[in-house]
């Protein structure tokens, strides 16, 4: 096992980096899409619903096959699959439908480029510094995100979101090419499994895995759906004090940039402090305050830019803080034969609540706004978001304080 910071990780890390690139390009261009396709609040909703649906089932079956041929052979394959699916997304939706079919298509081809990489890192990584490790990981994942969304807030303007499309879809490209030469010389690991133990009694019967996962459902249930629809709140906000509409999206994508930028800040620091202060208690603490954010964040719509961005960037913070904090309470509640099944349902059952979160969003902003004119009242929705956080917060204070040792 190694310790710290090495060359194989800051290749996968870039590799990461380059695949989310195109996860929130959507996002980022919603408030152009919904009148050139046509959409509702619902329907716009349904295509991140859709994303994050294929995401979960890939997940599902790639960290359930990983744990047979190994995670670098998923993550090779699944690699190849994301470059291919992203750049026909970007050729070839220009509509509601081919947006939510090839969308969805882009996410189901990506579940074999994540866990797979937190299953190598719990091979690589002793305990003592694997939050570290999978905080950079994290970290990576959303500094994708935001050079997306800069890159689009960019695009945008000057060539409309087709150009945008295309423009973040070059990365699951250089994604695999980084992949690769991380893993060219990585063995593929596959763990044997004792005959004396079975998936129930390891995953379904462990209280600290189950009560992890739950708190990872309602983490993602709050986090996904606020990726989805925070760049479009932003240009609502934007758009409330005077600006034009692609002006207001260009600039609610530049300024969700920054928040990805926050939640990059807190997968590394928060999986370090998790390092020295315990899972437990930087779970709790995240948990409880990115609740707090979500019930305050949608009624400042029309407050002074300054407010929104002070609010939206603390919970960025604090909504992603404790990822990388739940996959390595996770790697260490979970025996290493069994660490693909666990994940697989804690990612199925996480981003499959993640897929219904927006279209639910969607939903309680369509239901609190008159039909036919942009949304003014969004404090609801965002409401929504923050139940989900109290839950989180809940399953954090019911973890055993001093449980934390991985079993052998």
């Amino acid at each position: 096992m190694r310790r710290g910071f090495d060359s194989w990780l800051l290749l996968l890390c870039l590799s990461r980096t380059f695949m989310t690139l195109i996860f929130v390009t959507y996002a980022a261009s919603l408030t152009v899409l919904r009148p050139a396709w046509g959409m509702s609040g619902a329907a716009a909703g349904s295509i991140a619903t859709g994303f994050q649906l294929g995401f979960a089932l890939s997940l599902l079956g790639c960290s359930w096959l990983a744990d047979r041929v190994s995670a670098r052979r998923v993550f090779l394959v699944s690699s190849g699959l994301a470059a291919v699916t992203s750049l026909a997304f970007a050729f070839l939706a220009r509509s509601y439908l081919s947006g939510l079919i090839l969308y969805t298509l882009v996410a189901f081809s990506q579940g074999g480029t994540y866990t797979t990489v937190i299953m190598m890192f719990a091979d690589r990584f002793e305990p003592a510094r694997r939050g570290a490790a999978l905080g950079w990981l994290i970290a990576s994942s959303s500094l994708g995100s935001a050079c997306s969304l800069l890159i689009t807030g960019l695009v945008l303007p000057r060539g409309g979101y087709p150009l945008a499309f295309l423009a973040t879809a070059v990365g699951p490209l250089l994604g695999l090419i980084f992949g690769w030469i991380a893993l060219r010389s990585t063995p593929n690991v596959v763990h044997r499994r004792d005959e004396k133990t079975h998936f129930r009694a390891e995953v379904l019967r462990n209280p600290r895995a189950v009560r992890l996962i739950i708190g990872y459902i309602f983490h993602s249930w709050e986090l996904l759906a606020m990726w989805a629809w925070t760049p479009a709140f932003l240009a609502a906000s934007l758009a409330a004090a005077g600006a034009h509409m692609e002006r207001a999206a260009a600039g609610g994508a530049l300024v969700a940039s920054s928040f990805h930028i926050m939640g990059l800040l807190a997968s590394f620091t928060m999986g370090r402090l998790s390092d020295h202060l315990g899972r437990r208690t930087v779970l709790l603490g995240m948990a409880a305050v990115s609740a707090a954010s979500a019930f305050s964040l949608g009624w400042l719509v029309t407050a002074p830019l300054a407010i929104v961005v002070a609010v939206g960037a603390i919970f960025a913070f604090t909504a992603l803080g404790d990822s990388p904090v739940l996959s390595t309470a996770l790697t260490e509640a979970v025996r290493p034969a069994y660490l693909g099944a666990a994940l697989a349902v804690r990612s199925f059952l996480g981003f499959g609540a993640g897929a219904i979160a927006p279209l639910a969003f969607g939903a309680v902003l369509d239901a609190t706004n008159p039909p036919g004119v942009a949304p003014a009242v969004w404090g609801w929705a965002f409401a929504a978001l923050g139940a989900g956080g109290l839950i989180a917060t809940l399953s954090a204070y019911s973890l055993r304080p001093n449980e934390e040792a991985r079993p052998s």
